[in-house]
């Protein structure tokens, strides 16, 4: 966290669901000094100054999550490095972050640490907008015919066991067009009772191991990001393949749409 509304909106996230899942809950704070590496311009009490702000900040947010859930074991770091390679580092089973910091500009959807966060993270990532909203008691996951959603499944399954929260599965599919081939006809009845079968087939085990999760099958003709942005969630939970090189790469163009779009938290399960 750095001080951002978003930043204090994810400490409350977290704190909720250190609550529920009875972990502990630690809030850490990077000290980039790059910015103020100034060496023509020496300033002598500048370190003293920045670990001072800094430990600020981390006790402002310490101070919001032991109010948030008094309850909660939590503790702090102040950790020097470049923010997005530090938090990708932490051993945690879930991290979280605001969509954008401090440091971002002001009209940006999401920053770019959290680009990068979100897709080289090795735990679930979810991301939090500053916005507050309501309570739905429904959380959607995207399913797909890929292996890449079943730790996206397994984390949805426990959160809304947790929660006591509705599961909505989400499947998006789109007929193909055909450019040389127009006069294809397809059987749409047929192909919907394709895709349910998909979902059915991919939760199969999991509705074994969480019958007590009520579920909707929400099987849509659309493009993925707009079935997973077009109804209200308090959580979205989105698949990533993880391979690549490059940053924001490791995230496919489904997991960054959401990102962009959704109105609520949206979890990133990378598969290894």
């Amino acid at each position: 966290m750095d001080g951002s509304a978003p930043s204090t909106a994810a400490i409350e996230w977290a704190a909720d669901d250190a609550l529920r899942t009875g972990a502990e809950l630690r809030i850490v704070h990077v000290l980039d000094r790059h910015p103020y590496d100034l060496t023509r311009f020496p300033v002598p009490e500048q370190e003293d100054l920045l670990r001072e702000a800094a430990g600020k900040v981390l006790g402002a947010a310490e101070a919001t999550a032991r109010n948030r859930q008094p309850t909660v074991q939590v503790s702090t770091r102040l950790i020097e490095g470049a923010p997005a390679a530090v938090l990708r580092e932490q051993e945690a089973s879930e991290l979280v972050i605001g969509n954008r910091g401090l440091g971002g500009f002001a009209g940006a959807l999401l920053g770019s640490v959290t680009m990068e966060v979100a897709g080289r993270a090795g735990c679930p990532v979810v991301v939090v907008r500053a916005e507050r909203q309501e309570t739905i008691g429904e959380i959607g996951v995207g399913v797909d015919d890929t292996g890449t959603c079943e730790p996206a499944l397994g984390y949805a399954f426990e959160q809304a066991r947790l929660r006591g929260a509705t599961l909505r599965l989400i499947h998006a599919w789109q007929v193909p067009v055909h450019a040389f081939a127009p006069e294809i006809l397809y059987d749409l009845a047929e192909v919907r009772a394709a895709q349910r079968e998909i979902v059915r087939t991919r939760t199969a085990a999991l509705r074994a191991k969480f019958p007590e999760v009520n579920l909707v099958e929400d099987v849509q003709n659309a493009h993925p990001v707009e079935a997973l942005t077009s109804t209200a969630c308090d959580l979205i939970i989105v698949g990533s393949h993880g391979r690549g090189a490059l940053g924001s790469l490791l995230l496919g163009s489904v997991s960054r749409g959401v990102l962009h779009h959704a109105g609520c938290p949206v979890a990133v399960v990378r598969s290894q």
